[in-house]
């Protein structure tokens, strides 16, 4: 493996990580630059102020220029002063006099206020041509950087935690944009969509992510085309099975007519018809689980539906009672009459076979709520038979799964055969179809209970 993932990983972290500190440098030392300058209002009144005391001093006036100073300080809370200043040669050469220019007196409007200073600055306006200059104590209102505290703990923890979430964005991004092409391809695999491939989806990338769709995609191939030739072979098999078994049951029954009372004739027409039952459920169970059919388009009563099963379940086992608890109506919308009609027919079956002479089954239906609020039905199924082993209440819905194989005889006294346990396997299969499921329990005084539960739409 190349690896190629984790140098993109190391060179976009590191990479982030390297503009964090550098962006953070560079917005706090800006910051700082710009809140460390007089508002352009400051500035204007103070070389306002500056002009004021230029024109009392030319004029003359000491004692006006002197009250106004006293009238600024009282209103300012500050120090103002008029100075004058003057520069005299110690040693050197001269002939730089012209070049002498500014002042040690105070600070320039432009200059810039240092923040960490506890005491607030001495500002100079300097007189113009001449050695005399306007000083005062910068007022508080005009300290800039009232609020660099504040903007200097959020440049520490806000901007760094901006920087970190746009870098987890991106390795966010980086990471689940094939992990999103993979999941949707996974998901329309298991649809039936086995034409669907992930490599094209990622463009020219090339890492670890880009080998794990090289592999989907070879996986992918590989059990498409298995499961359409396995697909392709049921089918074959449904037909080249079905033409044998019909030419069967005719050569038997035309036996049967030449011998009406033979015995072995009479089993060879039970054992025909029973081969004929295993292999059209075998075939139906192997649909369903190809294909996942969803069985909803038709809409039907359940309560007709189950009185419908119940009498012919009656007239098949007429040594078995069947108590039934219906209303008088169960819509549903959105099903299958087939799937439902058979799931429920095989689970009766199952009940009524297992339940003693003489004993009951019992079936109830009635109203039951799904998550969300949508409506749906509940319909038991209680046999009085020898139940089933806690360990095996989910075991017998698998195919070919008998809890307890000596107690299906195979035939008993009425002609009826033994199962083979498909009937339960089929059952839950027909009702995943439309929407439903079933489950099964011991009852606390003996037997089974089966628990269909359906969506009403």
């Amino acid at each position: 493996m190349n690896r190629l993932l984790l140098w993109k990983l190391i060179l976009l972290i590191t990479a982030g990580i390297v503009a964090m500190f550098y962006l953070i440098n560079y917005v706090t030392v800006r910051a700082e630059e710009e809140m460390s300058m007089l508002s352009q209002a400051h500035r204007n009144e103070l070389r306002g102020w500056g002009r004021e005391a230029e024109t009392r001093y030319r004029s003359g006036d000491m004692a006006s220029l002197q009250e106004w100073l006293e009238n600024l300080q009282y209103r300012e809370e500050t120090l103002a002063a008029v100075v004058g200043y003057s520069i005299r040669h110690v040693a050197g050469s001269r002939g730089l006099e012209d070049r002498y220019s500014g002042n040690n007196l105070g600070r320039d409007v432009e200059w810039k206020i240092h923040l960490y200073f506890e005491n607030n600055p001495v500002m100079e306006i300097p007189f113009e041509n001449s050695d005399t200059s306007f000083l005062v104590l910068l007022p508080d209102r005009m300290r800039p950087g009232s609020h660099w505290q504040t903007t200097r703990l959020l440049l520490q923890i806000f901007l760094p935690a901006l920087i970190l979430a746009i870098v987890s964005m991106l390795l966010y991004r980086h990471i689940m944009k094939p992990l999103g092409s993979l999941q949707r391809a996974t998901r329309d695999f298991s649809r039936g969509d086995f034409s669907v491939r992930v490599r094209p989806q990622l463009g020219r990338r090339k890492d670890e992510f880009s080998e794990l769709a090289t592999t989907f995609d070879q996986m992918a191939a590989r059990i498409g085309e298995q499961l359409v030739n396995q697909r392709q072979l049921i089918a074959d098999f449904s037909h080249e099975l079905r033409t044998p078994l019909t030419r069967l049951e005719i050569a038997i029954e035309s036996l049967g007519k030449q011998y009406p009372g033979d015995p072995d004739v009479q089993r060879l027409y039970r054992e025909s018809r029973h081969f004929r039952k295993l292999t059209e459920d075998t075939l139906a169970l192997a649909w369903l689980d190809n294909e996942q059919p969803q069985l909803n388009q038709e809409t039907l009563d359940l309560v007709d539906l189950i009185d419908v099963i119940v009498d012919d379940a009656r007239f098949e086992f007429p040594d078995r009672n069947i108590h039934t608890c219906l209303p008088d109506s169960a819509e549903l919308k959105n099903s299958n009459h087939q799937a439902v009609g058979q799931a429920l027919e095989n689970i009766l079956r199952n009940a009524l076979r297992y339940t003693p002479t003489g004993e009951a089954v019992e079936i109830a239906l009635g109203d039951y709520p799904l998550e969300g609020g949508k409506a749906g039905f509940r319909v038991t199924v209680q046999d009085r038979g020898p139940g089933v082993p806690e360990a095996l209440l989910e075991t017998i819905f698998r195919p070919f799964f008998q809890a307890d194989p000596s107690r299906n005889t195979g035939q008993s006294g009425n002609g009826r055969s033994g199962g083979v346990g498909l009937g339960l396997a089929l059952a839950r299969r027909q009702l995943k179809a439309v929407g439903g499921e079933v489950d099964a329990s011991n009852r606390p005084g003996g037997g089974l209970c089966m628990t269909i539960i359906l969506p009403a739409t």
